[in-house]
């Protein structure tokens, strides 16, 4: 009799591959960025800069980000789950025709606002709603743990977008025309038979979905803004008060601790649909079990990245770059807050509790904006990478208390979460004293090297338990 592989299999396998997906879009990104600073005048790089950081804004609020609804709506439309995808990509598409139709109205307003030509605006909407075909399919066969198609759309539309801007703004006269066009192509052209697909499934609109997507995606709006605020605050800041030469160095170090971010969304897209499935069998202790082996391998993993930080900055921006080794390790513990935090926003979405995430977020990037402007002036560009950090900390202090106040507390155990923040904030501090001990450093490295070798049988034994378990059920 053939026995299915269990969950627990199938979350490693496609966490497995979804780093390595994410690990190729960010890796390609470094790779390009001095191509495109080469083929580019500085103007021409600063205006794409802010096509896409307004890109970054209009995907928040313009696409209302439906698709982060489909984590309950898999359980409460089980049985026409496809038409509930198509609905709230419908509901989407309105969205960016609206603002399309609004925006074209009000043209020469909006060009000025935004420092950007028509013809910019309205191709980032086309290419907004493609994406938005994609996102939501990857979505959906993520949570059937259908790994392959989601990575190899990933992996096409990365190789594809690199290799035609960069042939584009090498034939265009218009060097910005050809590198937004080769940034958008592919994804419109995976996304128009992504659309098709959704469509054929989906078979009709059902407007009732709407009611269900809106309560839970609306508050997702200032949210993620909050977010991007939290997350780019920074460098603005930094700009105004030290220079863009500290800026600079900021951005380096946090591109390099950026490896952490990648692994925790590779991770996520593993873990959250593993985890509503076990919310709604109500298997608690599972849940509990599990999240001792996921953060403690995440947190081991950006310890690495900490002794790891002198190296990683001369790699990727040279010696010119080393002073700000020492703002990777906060960098890198405030990743580990986000990990940690996201774990108990995935009970919030599965349990569509999202209002108080957004009155979170957007504590938090108040916290960052205060404590940026008391400190950033008094102690330098490094002050930014802690103030961060205490606003993740808070950030995700207050998601584990709205996890208590929903009634899902005996979900994680909260003495090994907070022993975990308690260890990483001592081992934060201790490693930037590591840095001028460079004998003492070369051995720590020896030490979690050799213990990787080491321990590494040890996830495979916990795989082999949970497969066990599941063939005696």
């Amino acid at each position: 009799m053939n026995i299915d592989k269990p969950k627990e299999f199938l979350v490693l396998k496609s966490g497995i591959w979804y780093t390595i997906s994410h690990f190729l879009v960010k890796g390609m990104v470094l790779i390009t960025t001095p191509v495109f600073t080469r083929l580019l005048t500085k103007d021409e790089f600063g205006y794409y800069s802010n096509y896409v950081s307004w890109l970054n804004i209009f995907q928040v609020i313009a696409t209302l980000n439906v698709q982060a609804t489909l984590v309950s709506a898999k359980y409460d439309y089980k049985r026409n789950f496809n038409e509930y995808v198509l609905s709230v990509f419908s509901l989407s598409a309105l969205s960016i025709l609206l603002w399309t139709i609004f925006i074209n109205i009000f043209s020469k307003e909006m060009c000025s606002f935004l420092s950007l030509d028509i013809k910019y605006i309205n191709l980032m909407f086309i290419y907004l709603l493609m994406l938005m075909s994609i996102t939501i399919f990857q979505k959906k066969e993520q949570f059937f743990y259908r790994y392959k198609t989601t990575v190899i759309i990933s992996m096409i539309i990365t190789l594809f977008t690199a290799f035609l801007s960069i042939v584009l703004v090498m034939l265009f006269k218009n060097k910005i025309w050809g590198r937004i066009l080769g940034s958008v192509i592919p994804t419109i052209i995976i996304g128009l038979i992504l659309c098709i697909e959704l469509i054929y499934k989906g078979k009709r609109v059902n407007i009732k979905c709407w009611n269900y997507a809106l309560p839970i995606c609306l508050p997702y709006i200032p949210h993620l803004l909050s977010m991007t605020l939290l997350n780019s605050m920074d460098r603005t800041m930094i700009t105004k008060i030290c220079g863009v030469e500290f800026t600079a160095l900021y951005s380096v170090a946090t591109t390099c601790g950026s490896a952490v971010s990648v692994i925790n969304a590779s991770l996520n897209d593993a873990f959250s649909p593993w985890l509503a499935d076990k919310l709604n069998s109500k298997e608690f202790v599972k849940i509990k079990k599990v999240s001792y082996f996921y953060v403690g391998i995440f947190t081991y993993g950006a310890f690495g990245i900490m002794l790891f930080s002198p190296e990683l900055l001369w790699l990727l921006g040279g010696k010119e770059y080393m002073e700000a080794q020492y703002v990777m390790p906060p960098i890198a513990m405030g990743a580990i807050c986000q990990f940690l935090y996201t774990m108990f926003v995935n009970i919030e979405q599965a349990r569509k509790k999202t209002l108080g995430m957004a009155i979170a977020s957007a504590i938090a990037a108040l916290i960052n904006f205060i404590l940026n402007s008391i400190y950033i002036p008094k102690f330098g560009y490094i002050a930014a990478a802690y103030t961060t950090l205490i606003g993740f900390m808070c950030l995700l202090f207050m998601h584990m208390f709205l996890v208590k106040i929903i009634g899902f507390s005996s979900v994680y155990n909260y003495k090994f979460f907070l022993f975990i923040i308690l260890g990483m904030c001592f081992l934060t501090i201790g490693v930037n004293y590591l840095f001028v001990a460079l004998k003492l450093r070369y051995l720590i490295i020896a030490i979690y090297l050799i213990s990787i070798l080491v321990f590494l049988p040890k996830p495979i034994n916990i795989i082999n338990t949970f497969i066990k378990h599941d063939k005696i059920n």
